[in-house]
């Protein structure tokens, strides 16, 4: 696991505060919350998913854990599973619920949900698990406490990949901030290896762990090499063109594992 930092923004002891200022500020510059459901069936994430969701009966409930702007809250209570949807913005929460009354929206912290024992069918989140210091341990408990036996866990987290792991042996070793600059931790990144374990450890029974985001990997790399902004058109393009050639475990943004709840 390597950790990644960010420029301190908060005080030592501030962790949730920071956190939650953190993603109060990207939801509202990201637009806050539109309902952009149509999106989420085009996502690798989804793909992954849908198969073993159809297995579930309808009325089968779901938790989504870091909710964001609730687009996949929305998308699945739609369509017939009830989901709640958790995220520690309670500024976003509070919009999100007053906007789209018909789904369930909650503000808390994914470690300790006060939810009720083996109340979820599914639980599926996306680039959450990995933005505590202390590491996974405490998502993947509570996750293992809050679902029900047979149930199923969808996470996905930031990717050691090759181009991290060179970067941190060829660069970043002899790389030293400025003494006068403050760091506050960011997020964990783990291997395949290390989030099967991550979850192993938790109680789960792990069925799958596979690469994702190779083209945003893409787009990164010729953000961090290039100088190319990840957003633009340039780099979109270039992106889509390099794609089928770079190998996923170079260049791969993301890890999703899939993993059972033992009966």
């Amino acid at each position: 696991m390597r950790m990644d930092f960010t420029a301190a923004e908060a005080e030592a002891g501030e962790e949730i505060a920071a956190i939650e200022a953190q993603w109060t500020r990207i939801w509202q510059a990201a637009g806050g919350p539109q309902g952009l459901v149509e999106r989420v069936p085009r996502k690798e994430e989804y793909g992954v998913m849908a198969p073993y969701v159809a297995r579930l009966p309808k009325g089968a409930r779901l938790l989504d854990g870091g909710c964001g702007l609730g687009d996949w809250t929305l998308h699945f209570t739609r369509a017939g599973y009830p989901t709640l949807g958790l995220d520690i913005s309670r500024a976003t929460v509070e919009l999100l619920q007053r906007k789209f009354p018909e789904a369930r929206f909650q503000a808390g912290d994914i470690r300790a949900t006060g939810l009720p024992d083996a109340s979820f069918d599914g639980y599926f989140s996306w680039g959450t698990f990995e933005h505590f210091q202390e590491g996974l341990g405490g998502c993947v408990r509570e996750a293992f406490r809050i679902l029900k036996p047979d149930g199923l866990l969808f996470v996905s987290v930031p990717f050691d990949n090759v181009r991290h792991s060179l970067r941190s042996i060829l660069v970043d070793r002899y790389r030293r901030p400025p003494e006068t600059a403050r760091r506050r931790f960011y997020q964990w990144r783990l291997t395949r290896a290390e989030l099967a374990d991550a979850l192993a450890a938790g109680g789960f029974a792990v069925e799958d762990v596979r690469i994702i985001g190779k083209r945003q990997g893409v787009q990164r790399l010729l953000q961090h090499n290039l100088g190319m902004a990840p957003t633009s058109l340039p780099a979109k393009g270039a992106a889509v063109l390099l794609s089928p050639f770079v190998p996923a475990v170079v260049v791969g943004h993301m890890i999703l594992a899939v993993a059972r709840k033992p009966v």
